[in-house]
C-alpha cells in the first residue's frame, strides 16, 4: 500500500508547484502509517488482522483528489480547530477579527487555515515524523507569530501517538487537532460507520445551532442521545432528537471527566461492528469532537470513486468550539500567552480482538 500510496500522491504537484512529500511508518506487528507535507496530513492506517491487511483510515491516493476534498481528511487543522462564532473573539479589551469561511464563522482556523499549508518534514527516527510550521503575525487574522509543531509516532503497541507543541509571541487561541476519519470495517468496505460501538468518558455535551455555534450551557449526556458513558452503537440513538437533527447526526463536543486530561485514561473507546478492531483514544485535550461523517457524499475515495455520507466517524480531541468567547466553561484557557507552550498530546491505540 505504502509505494502504491507514495507513487500516486506524488504524480500531480501540489499547489506551490512541487509534489507532496510522503512519509511511512511501520512497526514491528506489521502495522503502517503514513503521511504527507502538505497539511501535515495522516494519508493512511494499516492494521494488521491475521493474515489481512485492513485500511481503517479514509483518505484519497492522488493530490488532484485531496485538493478536491473539503472534507479535511486526515489534516492538521489549526490555528484553532472547530469554530469561532462570527470569526470575533476579545483578548485584554482588544477585540480580534478573524476571517470566516463557513456560514459566516471561523471553520478549523480559515479559508487558508494550518490543512492547506506545506509543512517542513523531519523523520526524526524510523517510528517518528516531525512536521513543523511558522505562522506569521495576522495569519487569517489571528494574532502574533505562532511556530507550531505536530509530530507522529508508530510504536510496537499499534499506538499512532499525536503530540502537539506551539509558541506565540502574542496572546492567542491555539487548537489543535487532526481530522482523521475512521472505519474500523476498513475505509472502502462500503458499510456506514452506524454499527460501530462507541464509548466516551464524557457526563456532558455542548448543544450546538445549525451552523455548529455553541447555545446555551453544557447539558448532562444522562438521559439523552448523546449517551455514551456505557458502550453503545452510533445507529442506537441516531437523529434521535433535535439537537442532532439540527447537525443532521452528531458533530457535538463532549466534555471530557476529568481523569482522561491527563492522557492516561481512556477517554473514548470504539469496537469496529464485526468485533474484530478496537479503537482507544487517550488525550490531554478536554473535550473531543464526535462528527459522523454527515456531509461526506461527493468526497473523492482511494477507489476512483465517492465516499457516501457516514462512511466513516471522527474523534476530535480539542477544546471546546468557540472556547475563546466562553471563558467561563470549566477547561483550560485556549488562550496561549508568548511566556507559555502549547503542549498536547492524543494517542490512537488499535487493538486486535
Amino acid at each position: 500500500m505504502s509505494n502504491t500510496l507514495h507513487q500516486s500522491m506524488t504524480q500531480d504537484i501540489a499547489f506551490d508547484g512541487s509534489p507532496a512529500k510522503i512519509f511511512t511508518l511501520t512497526n514491528s506487528n506489521g502495522m503502517s502509517v503514513s503521511f504527507m507535507d502538505i497539511g501535515a496530513t495522516w494519508l493512511s492506517c494499516c492494521v494488521e488482522l491475521g493474515e489481512t491487511t485492513r485500511e481503517v483510515l479514509l483518505g484519497v491516493s492522488t493530490m488532484k483528489q485531496h485538493q478536491q476534498q473539503q472534507a479535511y481528511l486526515g489534516a492538521t487543522v489549526g490555528r484553532y480547530a472547530n469554530r469561532i462564532e462570527s470569526g470575533r473573539f476579545v483578548i485584554n479589551d482588544e477585540t480580534h477579527q478573524v476571517l470566516t469561511n463557513q456560514a459566516g464563522n471561523c471553520l478549523h482556523g480559515g479559508p487558508d487555515s494550518f490543512t492547506h499549508r506545506r509543512w517542513l518534514a523531519e523523520q526524526a527516527c524510523e517510528q517518528t515524523i516531525v512536521f513543523t510550521l511558522e505562522s506569521p503575525d495576522g495569519d487569517q487574522g489571528f494574532p502574533g507569530k505562532v511556530n507550531a509543531s505536530v509530530s507522529y509516532t508508530l510504536t510496537d503497541k499499534n499506538e499512532v501517538v499525536i503530540a502537539y507543541s506551539a509558541t506565540t509571541d502574542k496572546a492567542c487561541p491555539i487548537n489543535l487537532t487532526n481530522h482523521a476519519y475512521f472505519n474500523l470495517l476498513g475505509a472502502d468496505s462500503q458499510s456506514d460507520c452506524l454499527g460501530h460501538s462507541l464509548v466516551i468518558h464524557a457526563s456532558q455535551y455542548l448543544p450546538s445551532d445549525k451552523k455548529g455555534i455553541p447555545v446555551g450551557e453544557l447539558k448532562d449526556v444522562q438521559g439523552t442521545s448523546f449517551d455514551f458513558m456505557q458502550s453503545k452503537e452510533l445507529k442506537q440513538d441516531f437523529m434521535a432528537d433535535h439537537d442532532q437533527q439540527l447537525a443532521a447526526g452528531y458533530d457535538h463536543s463532549f466534555l471530557l471527566e476529568t481523569e482522561c486530561h491527563q492522557g492516561k485514561a481512556t477517554a473514548a473507546s470504539v469496537t469496529s461492528p464485526d468485533g474484530k478492531l478496537r479503537l482507544e483514544l487517550q488525550t490531554t485535550k478536554p473535550a473531543i469532537q464526535l462528527y459522523t461523517g454527515n456531509y461526506l457524499v461527493g468526497c473523492p475515495n482511494r477507489e476512483g470513486s465517492e465516499y457516501v455520507n457516514h462512511a466513516g466517524f471522527a474523534l476530535e480531541t480539542q477544546y471546546l468550539p468557540d472556547s475563546p468567547n466562553h471563558p467561563e466553561w470549566q477547561q483550560p484557557s485556549c488562550i496561549v500567552q508568548p511566556e507559555q507552550m502549547y503542549k498536547h498530546q492524543t494517542t490512537y491505540r488499535f487493538l486486535v480482538v
